[in-house]
Order: structure tokens, then C-alpha cells, then sequence
């Protein structure tokens, strides 16, 4: 990671495919306060482009980062209203 994020919450959807990932990150992002950050931690290679689009088309949350692993994605979104 470039920069040091601070974690609010944790999502394992390892094992997911589409929409999974994505429907378990809105409803996990609900519960969050503004300001606060989740990570999304996914198996699935298309949650990278399907995480970057749900979160550019959707008001209110912005991704910071994506990282690839070992077979492991990992997303960081945080609450922004």
C-alpha cells in the first residue's frame, strides 16, 4: 500500500464471484460513518474493474486503492456521505 489507510472494517468475500463482491461491499459501506474506510478483501479478478466502476458511478464512496496479491484483491473504499 503507497500510503497508510486507516481501517475501519474488514469485508471477506474471498471465494465470491459477480455481483457478490459488489452487493456485499454497498451493504457493508451502509453501516459505515462518513469518512470511514472499508476493506475488501476478494478472490474473484473481476472485482477489480467491477469495484473501480460500482465506486466511480456511485455518489458517496470513493476507491482509494486496489491491490493485487497472491490471487487475493484487495480494495479500500471509503464512506464519503
Amino acid at each position: 500500500m503507497s500510503t497508510e489507510i486507516d481501517i475501519a472494517e474488514t469485508l471477506d468475500v474471498k471465494g465470491l464471484s459477480c455481483p457478490m463482491p459488489i452487493v456485499k461491499t454497498k451493504g457493508a459501506i451502509d453501516d459505515l460513518a462518513p469518512g470511514e474506510v472499508l476493506e475488501v478483501v476478494a478472490t474473484d479478478p473481476g472485482s477489480v474493474s467491477d469495484i473501480d466502476g460500482w465506486a466511480t458511478g456511485t455518489d458517496g464512496v470513493t476507491l482509494l486503492e486496489q491491490e493485487e496479491g497472491d490471487e487475493v484483491y484487495t480494495h479500500y473504499v471509503r464512506k464519503e456521505a
